[in-house]
């Protein structure tokens, strides 16, 4: 579908099916603003979903704060104040549910999967996992409290391959940043995140049998400042016009 008429599609969607209340919508102020917390991993779906919540809402600017998920279920648990949270994995979320900082059930709305990424061209000839611990090969790889990083280990683990020396990178883009740039021969990151930087990078593909499937979970946060509209882009985002963003950037559905 021609992009244009897909974000006028959206815009009707989401405000005759997803949107607030008519009531609340009338009565919020101008400059009202949403804050999303979500994983680094999300940032180019979110922007995009997050202009098409915008165009179905006049008067809001929803505001993002990308990072590991693990870093934001801290900020979260020590009040940094936000409306939605986004997390690259379940583990993290149910920090933030045990804190009692949600207001809502977690929704899953997304999947992912894990992919070597290699510089453009792959000088290195990286073809499997086994090829990461080769000598004069630099690894780069997110720290094992991220979610990246923690399933990086389940994939080692799965494959029965020692996990290589690498550097321990505060997110997935991050890991993403040293390979394009050429300051890391190889990393492990989202199959979504190749995307991100297609023109540097090319990913090397994981075999099934060793990969893990990545669950997303999203949800409404109890201190939230507006909270019907956190309720409506949770909603967007779990809705079909939500989740065919998601599936462009390379989005599994849950």
């Amino acid at each position: 579908m021609h992009r244009a008429l897909r974000h006028v599609l959206l815009f009707a969607v989401v405000a005759l099916g997803w949107g607030m209340p008519a009531s609340a919508a009338d009565s919020a102020a101008s400059k009202q603003s949403l804050t999303v917390l979500a994983g680094a991993s999300l940032t180019e779906a979110f922007k995009q979903i997050g202009s098409a919540f915008e165009q179905a809402h006049p008067g809001l600017t929803v505001v993002f704060s990308f990072a590991a998920s693990s870093t934001l279920a801290t900020q979260i648990s020590e009040g940094a104040p936000a409306d939605v949270f986004a997390s690259a994995d379940e583990s993290n979320m149910q920090k933030v549910v045990d804190a009692g900082e949600v207001s809502g059930a977690p929704r899953i709305f997304a999947t992912n999967q894990l992919t070597i990424v290699v510089p453009k061209g792959n000088p290195k000839r990286i073809e499997s996992l086994a090829d990461l611990s080769r000598n004069g090969v630099t690894v780069a790889l997110a720290a094992p409290e991220v979610p990246a990083g923690k399933y990086a280990a389940q994939v080692f683990a799965k494959a029965a391959v020692t996990a290589p020396k690498a550097s321990q990178e505060v997110d997935v883009r991050a890991v993403l940043s040293k390979v394009a740039m050429d300051e890391a021969d190889a990393g492990i990151v989202y199959v979504s995140d190749i995307r991100a930087a297609a023109n540097k990078v090319e990913a090397v593909a994981i075999p099934e049998q060793y990969n893990v499937v990545a669950r997303y979970p999203i949800t409404t946060l109890k201190h939230a400042g507006s909270a019907e509209y956190a309720t409506a882009f949770v909603n967007f985002v779990t809705s079909p016009p939500g989740q065919t963003i998601l599936e462009e950037f390379g989005f599994r559905a849950p």
